[in-house]
């Protein structure tokens, strides 16, 4: 995955509380588990006035115009509000792939459903819990200003606004770690490779009628 050091994005409001995951990324998508394609079909059923399926041609399907994610400033997002309880639900590694290959890099709200925390975090995907007022503050704010941009530094773990306030955020050590360095489950164990080369090495040599 890639690395997160420091990232300033345009930001999209999503004023909805307890998203689930069938929201972010309906049913019908999960049958694919290629980890690719499913930026167009995040929240298919509230960006599109039909249905989506996979494997399906999203070009010209008839969207919705009020939606915040169709709405013309809001274009090119990579930062996103919402309320709180964001990602509960069932569990389902498609959400933080849809919302990274839509472009959204960080998500900021007062909580988030444990499973998706981890999930996103283990796939790149920032999530940033902030107090509920602080929340409130950059809705009102974004929505005030349009072309409202946010810079996010995960190695200082701050939230930076145009007008100078900082808020700082909590992040778990390891998972930082992993961000900074661009480590998802498979980068961490290939990084003890050659030392699980050297046991397999000294295994065979001890029990060799298992290799045989």
């Amino acid at each position: 995955m890639d690395k997160f050091l420091r990232k300033e994005g345009l930001v999209a409001p999503l004023d909805r509380a307890n998203v689930d995951t069938d929201a972010i990324i309906p049913k019908q998508f999960l049958k694919s588990i290629r980890r690719t394609g499913f930026g167009p079909n995040l929240f298919d059923e509230w960006r599109y006035l039909d249905r989506g399926e996979p494997d399906s041609d999203n070009t010209g399907r008839p969207l919705k115009a009020d939606f915040v994610l169709n709405r013309k400033r809001f274009e090119g997002a990579t930062v996103l509000l919402a309320r709180e309880n964001f990602g509960c639900g069932s569990s389902r590694e498609h959400a933080p792939w849809a919302l990274l290959q839509f472009g959204i890099q960080t998500i900021i709200a007062p909580s988030f459903a444990d499973i998706f925390y981890n999930n996103s975090l283990k796939n790149g995907l920032l999530l940033i819990t902030l107090d509920p007022k602080i929340v409130d503050r950059l809705f009102r704010d974004t929505e005030a200003n349009e072309g409202y941009r946010l810079a996010v530094d995960l190695e200082q773990q701050t939230v930076s606004t145009p007008s100078g306030d900082s808020y700082k955020f909590d992040i778990d050590p390891h998972r930082k770690h992993c961000m900074l360095n661009g480590l998802d489950d498979i980068g961490l164990t290939l990084a003890h490779a050659d030392d699980i080369r050297a046991f397999e090495s000294k295994h065979k040599t001890a029990q060799p009628w298992l290799f045989t």
